[in-house]
């Protein structure tokens, strides 16, 4: 019995001996791994003094408190990537060469960058370039504006009808203080009738959010303008008119699902009676650097059409004088049967500075029926002295005292040349 409990404390002996030395080996090994991890990442920089990891770590912190200050966000290479080469890639991103990566060693009293002793500042980015455009449509106003209207339309192709979104109004100028509007829209040349929106009351930039739909076809699309009309409702129930958008669609692309959002500016209403032939407005401008006479037609108003059809088409020619010497002329395109007909059509002329003295245009509106002769409605002359005066030689003069301005103006028309 006695030799057999020798025998088994002997094997439970050098089974916990077994285990000891086991675990043993296990912690050394450990230990071992753990000292050559620390070495790789250790391993010491080459002549590198206590001042210039000082120096080092005091410009990253300047720079990165600089760059802080210009709202720039600041692009660093991290201690461990010093030394390391770039190489480009075909697809224009980068790969690092191999090679010893060594860190500066962190010595000296902790701060706010002290995870970032070593690293260095190679550029800024610069947040404001990866920002989406600001819309400044409600900010940027000229001088003199009297409100800016937005609104939207699309154009259904099966079923045609005309959808116009009617969205806000904005910097509206009521004689009062207070200001209660609404919105008469039409389109054009009908002007006895129109859609009427929701009178919203105080409130000088109102939202009104609301859709009207007119029924048009699809040939006479493009022959037709929108007419906003912004009014102010006095105390009295009195009706104001504070301005009015002129918007043709003859050069607008109106498919189902193309709705974008526009805006434009409003402009007073002419309040002076049409004068006997009628009115044009349009604008001019001069470049002095391109040598370039520009004409925008805009608009008529108080035609005295031959006849009220819907054949009678009314355009206005351009005509460029020199020394009463024919040079150019230009056409606008026709709109159908309306004496208040809209163009919005734009026009260039080459012009040398020198000829300002001697040259004129000559704006003709014209009236054609199929089948018989065109027929004069009446014009207007703008030009130097030589050839004009009263409205007419101001708007010229105007133009040239206003290089690259277009400047915009209302002429009666005449029969006289």
């Amino acid at each position: 019995t006695e030799q057999a409990v020798a025998v088994a404390g002997g094997v439970i002996g050098g089974i916990l001996l077994f285990v000891l030395m086991g675990v043993t080996a296990y912690l050394l090994w450990k230990k071992f791994c753990c000292l050559l991890s620390y070495e790789k990442f250790t391993s010491p920089v080459k002549t590198t003094t206590v001042n210039a990891i000082f120096q080092d770590q005091t410009t990253s912190e300047i720079q990165l408190k600089s760059t802080s200050r210009s709202r720039s966000v600041p692009f660093i290479i991290p201690p461990t990537l010093h030394g390391r080469d770039w190489i480009n890639l075909t697809n224009e991103e980068h790969i690092q060469e191999d090679s010893d990566p060594h860190m500066i060693p962190q010595s000296g009293p902790r701060s706010s960058f002290h995870s970032l002793a070593g690293a260095y500042v190679v550029g800024n980015i610069n947040p404001e370039l990866y920002k989406f455009p600001e819309d400044k449509s409600e900010t940027d106003f000229p001088e003199g504006n009297i409100g800016r209207l937005w609104f939207s339309i699309e154009y259904e192709q099966e079923s045609e009808r005309l959808l116009v979104s009617l969205i806000k109004v904005r910097r509206l100028q009521p004689p009062a203080d207070s200001c209660s509007s609404f919105v008469k829209i039409y389109l054009l040349p009908d002007e006895r009738s129109y859609l009427l929106s929701k009178t919203k009351h105080k409130a000088l930039n109102p939202q009104f959010d609301e859709n009207f739909v007119f029924q048009v076809s699809s040939k006479m699309l493009l022959q037709r303008t929108l007419k906003f009309l912004v009014y102010h409702v006095d105390k009295q129930k009195k009706h104001h008119l504070l301005g009015q958008v002129i918007f043709p669609l003859k050069n607008e692309t109106l498919t189902d699902g193309n709705k974008p959002i526009i805006w434009r500016d409003l402009e007073k209403e002419n309040s002076e009676p049409p004068s006997e032939y009628g009115d044009i407005q349009f604008s001019l401008s001069y470049n002095d650097y391109l040598g370039r006479l520009t004409v925008v037609v805009l608009r008529a108003r108080g035609l005295k059409l031959q006849e009220e059809s819907h054949a009678i088409s009314v355009y206005v020619k351009v005509s460029l004088m020199n020394h009463n010497q024919f040079i150019k002329s230009r056409k606008t395109a026709a709109v159908l049967g309306s004496p208040n007909p809209v163009y919005n059509e734009t026009f260039s002329f080459k012009a040398d500075q020198m000829e300002l003295d001697t040259a004129s245009l000559s704006l003709s509106v014209l009236q054609s029926i199929k089948g018989e002769k065109t027929h004069l409605l009446g014009r207007v002359v703008v030009g130097p002295f030589m050839y004009t005066r009263g409205k007419e030689l101001e708007h010229w003069n105007e133009m040239i005292s206003k290089p690259k301005e277009l400047v915009k103006q209302w002429h009666a028309l005449c029969h006289s040349t």
